[in-house]
């Protein structure tokens, strides 16, 4: 499959943050940092810089301090799975994780740290890997564990991501093989079936999964379109009905007021050029997420009849 030039990969991976432990400090060092606010507190013991904006709540950069305060406080440096793993490996997640995720071999004692989850099960060494100095599952044992604890969308936010990244599809099913009769592994099939590299953001895996977990056939991802005015490339779309899909999110046009004007014209003059080369584009946002069958509807009456196929491993979790 064709990809659009320069997307070999999601996002850059964020930095690992320092994190200062109050060991390495003196207390009134410590003290006057956090009542400034320079230091934001990461877990018991461990500080992390403040960055603008931080009110203390559980995002992707405090979650990765925490992470790395474990991984320092630690007497053995533990083994980091599922979304903690995901953190490592810089993938995308719908939810940053409040917990830290780690495997060990034996029953986690009561005295366990509140922010810790200790799984107890065996990461086999050759799904084992050092990554930016951490110990973490491959890349492909870190999406099928995600694929088969969390919702399907978030799932698949980091199955699409990971093979974005370069995980092994292969490698990917023969896990999938080894782990048949364990809990998640149905709904992991499911979304690890549906996953697609050819996505470039969450939102556009959004786009897709709503389409696919209501019925409608599953759409191409990264499609080349020619114009006399050059080549462009679509989000999704399907080709033999020459529609093409695009997900619109506060971050394609970016912050800047005169860089925002700029992006939304040259978007304008492509779907212009799109339009004359006989291709139709429909266009959803975050605001589509309130109406998804609204959406599916939208999208369905351009497409040619056919009866809605939805699939049940891909719904999202019923709401107490």
């Amino acid at each position: 499959m064709p990809r659009r030039p320069g997307s070999s990969s999601v996002l850059p991976a964020p930095p690992v943050p320092a994190v200062h432990l109050r060991a390495e400090h003196a207390r009134s060092d410590v003290t006057a940092r956090v009542r400034s606010g320079s230091w934001t507190r990461a877990r018991r013991g461990a500080y992390v810089d403040s960055a603008p904006g931080c009110d203390g709540r559980v995002d992707a950069r405090l979650a990765l301090a925490r992470l790395v305060a474990v991984h320092r406080q630690s007497a053995r440096p533990p083994v980091f799975v599922r979304e903690s793993a995901a953190l490592v490996w810089g993938l995308p997640l719908v939810a940053p994780p409040g917990l830290v995720h780690v495997a060990q071999s034996t029953r986690p004692s009561g005295g366990s740290a509140r922010d810790v989850l200790r799984h107890v099960v065996d990461v086999p060494q050759e799904y084992r890997v050092t990554h930016r100095g951490f110990r973490v599952t491959t890349l492909e044992r870190t999406l099928v564990d995600c694929a088969a604890t969390l919702d399907p969308y978030a799932g698949l936010v980091v199955a699409d991501a990971a093979l974005h990244r370069g995980a092994d599809r292969d490698r990917v099913l023969a896990i999938l093989e080894e782990s048949a009769g364990r809990r998640g592994v149905r709904r992991a099939r499911a979304v690890v079936e549906a996953a697609d590299g050819g996505a470039e953001s969450p939102g556009e895996t959004w786009l897709r999964w709503t389409l696919l977990r209501l019925g409608l056939p599953t759409p191409e991802t990264q499609v080349l379109v020619r114009t006399r005015s050059g080549r462009y490339w679509a989000d999704l779309g399907y080709p033999a009905a020459r529609l093409l899909l695009e997900y619109d999110g506060a971050e394609k046009y970016g912050r800047d007021g005169v860089a925002a004007v700029e992006a939304l014209r040259r978007e304008r003059r492509r779907q212009l050029a799109v339009e004359d080369a006989g291709w139709r584009v429909l266009r959803a946002t975050s605001a589509d997420r309130s109406d998804p069958h609204g959406l599916v509807a939208r999208v369905r009456a351009l497409l040619p009849p056919a009866p809605l196929i939805p699939r049940p491993d891909l719904q999202p979790p019923l709401r107490p």
